[in-house]
């Protein structure tokens, strides 16, 4: 098996792909659902989120992009559940025939946590991996050779992937209209002399001034984000990563993400050094996260995973002297200490030691 994927020509609308690839879907979704009823929802679902935001989905590549709307559909109901990974990664190999790095973009994960979930996935399934991966390959054929097929309900999906694209767009009218109106409102004033209020405009301008913003960020998986010059950072479900090579690849394989720990690496950059590291094992996002060093305190900014609480990646905003990035192998040593700080501003987890050093 794997799933053979029809083709067609590159300018075809939603409706002729739906009509196309109806059937394999909901055989995919079987597969991880192990109920038809699921798994025909599972696809409705998945193929009106597409089909609203169907004008933006690359026509060379709409496969990968259904397959992963799919995916998250399956893994958000399971939420948390190893299992649930474990056997997306198998339906991924055996019944789509991916490879590692593929599943990897398509989950949005790392290609080494990939096989370790086929490697629990198959050790669970049987003696061996060959042996293992035969007993799901005719397991597979089974329950999709069972399947009844049936039409694709074109007139629901696209009303409503019609509906979500109204409501979208909708959305994003208000809040363009949200961040608009301030700057209105600031041009009526000045047209209209606003003189008179000078003494109150500027004292609301020092209190935003003296307000600090929240260090947090909340980003989308695989989102890249600039974290220093020529650095950038991203998180995926079970691990973060740069775009620099790290010492330590293990992350998230040795240090479970519910385990309290800081890790901590150093980046050479333009005109000093750059630290940054992962944090995890806390109960919600943090507060803040503090960097000290041995002329003083950095505050550090958060990145955290939409929908995963308890981790995420912190770094400076500023590089360090040469010799604050002398870092030792304990924090009593003398290097920098990274203390992270929860919502009721106790110190949640703090820093042992370094994760590479670049």
């Amino acid at each position: 098996m794997p799933a053979t994927h029809d083709v067609l020509p590159a300018g075809h609308d939603f409706a002729a792909y739906a009509r196309t690839h109806w059937s394999r879907l909901v055989a995919t979704a079987r597969l991880l659902t192990d109920d038809p009823g699921a798994a025909e929802e599972l696809v409705r679902t998945t193929l009106v989120r597409m089909c609203a935001r169907w004008r933006r989905v690359p026509r060379n590549d709409v496969d990968f992009h259904v397959l992963r709307c799919l995916m998250q559909g399956y893994l958000r109901r399971w939420r948390g559940r190893r299992t649930a990974r474990r056997r997306a990664v198998l339906v991924l190999r055996i019944r789509e025939g991916l490879a590692d790095a593929e599943i990897a973009q398509v989950l949005g994960c790392s290609a080494g946590a990939v096989r370790a979930h086929a490697r629990h996935g198959l050790r669970a399934a049987g003696a061996d991996s060959g042996t293992a991966t035969e007993r799901l390959r005719e397991a597979y054929a089974r329950a999709v050779g069972d399947l009844v097929p049936s039409q694709a309900p074109l007139d629901d999906l696209q009303a409503r992937g019609r509906a979500q694209r109204r409501r979208r767009i909708a959305v994003a009218s208000a809040a363009c209209a949200a961040l608009l109106t301030p700057v209105a409102l600031l041009c009526i004033d000045r047209l209209e002399g606003g003189g008179t209020r000078a003494g109150a405009s500027d004292a609301g301008a020092e209190d935003r001034a003296g307000s600090a913003t929240s260090p947090v960020r909340v980003v989308a998986l695989g989102e890249r984000v600039t974290i220093g010059p020529g650095l950038q950072a991203w998180l995926t479900a079970d691990d973060g990563h740069w775009s620099a090579p790290v010492a330590d690849t293990g992350g998230g394989i040795h240090h479970p993400l519910d385990q309290p720990g800081v890790s901590m690496r150093v980046d050479t950059v333009r005109h000093g050094f750059f630290l940054s590291g992962l944090f995890r094992g806390l109960h919600g996002d943090p507060s803040r996260v503090e960097v000290r060093t041995r002329d003083g305190s950095l505050a550090a900014k958060v990145i955290v995973l939409a929908g995963s609480p308890g981790w995420g990646l912190w770094y400076t905003s500023a590089p360090l002297p040469v010799k604050d990035t002398e870092v030792s192998p304990s924090a009593g040593a003398g290097g920098p200490m990274v203390t992270v700080y929860d919502t009721s501003g106790k110190a949640a987890a703090r820093s042992k030691s370094t994760r590479g050093r670049t």
